[in-house]
């Protein structure tokens, strides 16, 4: 009897403890599924509940104002429509141009400039440490710091010729800022500029990262240095040259700050990207149906760029 009490009393408080083990156990696991609910509520309003808004907006005939009625795909004849035109009433035409020049150049350039950089300070150099933040600092300030900087240092009048001018190189001329033919080049020199110093990380990063051994067996079995980096580490660095292009991309379609700090859409217009036109048709001319189908053509090419990027990232390796 006294064993059966024993053993009744040692289970007494045990099973008391229970149902409050199992709620803090529950509230445990529900913690941050309630921390991250308002977050998620607000992610999927205002991201996703917007843009299921302005496509439906790009099939109606919105103006100031939003119209609910639907009209179909008018506002995408009229953009495709004007961009064909020998005489466009809007600038899409040279919008997606530039968006052509800029983007090709920018991520080209920053790309090979990247990777140079990131080869030179893999040699071990002296002043490593210094360089490194100097090459990445631009990426810590914003576009549109970036572009007021460098509207200085390329306005004729008051930074490099004017400056070039004092020395008495009075026959140099650079006024690319306020040349239509030339200002998306300026977009070009003030976006390598700022991406160049991360891209530099990201392949410095890919670059210590490969395995010592195989480089020491390269050269044991007598490859040159050319053929060392042709050969064995810029195909290792294959998912960064991926991943620095699409953060490039990104980057050149979305690039709005930068454009209207540096030149203010540049000489009648000529600097616009898909991004200054979207807004200055859906704020300043009124057109808002038209500048919601630019913004879903942008969305589209964003999406063109980042799933074949997550479903290479995401798909099951073979066995």
């Amino acid at each position: 009897m006294s064993t059966v009490a024993e053993t009744s009393m040692t289970l007494t408080p045990e099973h008391d403890t229970r149902p409050s083990a199992s709620v803090r156990s529950r509230l445990q696991d529900a913690l941050p599924k309630i921390v991250l609910a308002p977050s998620f509520a607000a992610t999927v309003v205002f991201v996703y509940g917007f843009i299921l808004w302005t496509i439906y907006l790009s099939f109606t005939n919105s103006k100031t104002f939003p119209s609910y009625a639907i009209t179909g795909p008018r506002a995408y004849q009229r953009l495709w429509r004007w961009t064909f035109e020998s005489d466009p009433p809007s600038s899409w035409y040279t919008s997606i141009t530039n968006m052509g020049i800029f983007g090709f150049l920018y991520i080209f350039i920053c790309l090979a400039l990247g990777l140079f950089l990131a080869i030179l300070l893999d040699q071990k150099i002296r002043g490593e440490g210094v360089l490194r933040p100097i090459y990445l600092y631009p990426m810590a300030l914003s576009f549109i710091v970036t572009g007021v900087a460098w509207k200085w240092f390329l306005d004729p009048g008051l930074g490099l010729e004017q400056t070039l001018h004092q020395w008495g190189w009075t026959s140099f001329h650079f006024d690319w800022i306020k040349n239509k033919d030339f200002v998306i080049y300026t977009v070009v020199i003030a976006g390598v500029w700022q991406a160049s110093g991360f891209i530099m990380a990201m392949f410095l990063a890919g670059l210590r990262g490969i395995d010592g051994e195989i480089m020491k067996a390269a050269q044991i079995d007598g490859a040159t240095t050319f053929q060392l980096y042709r050969r064995i580490v810029i195909p290792l660095l294959r998912p960064v040259f991926l991943s620095a292009f699409i953060v490039l991309a990104h980057l050149a379609i979305k690039s709005y700050d930068l454009v209207v700090a540096l030149t203010s859409g540049g000489p009648g217009g000529s600097a616009w990207l898909p991004s200054n036109f979207m807004y200055e048709y859906t704020f300043k001319r009124n057109e808002m149906a038209v500048g919601s189908a630019s913004a879903v053509i942008m969305l589209m090419t964003i999406t063109a760029i980042i799933v074949p990027y997550l479903y290479s990232e995401l798909r099951e390796k073979p066995r």
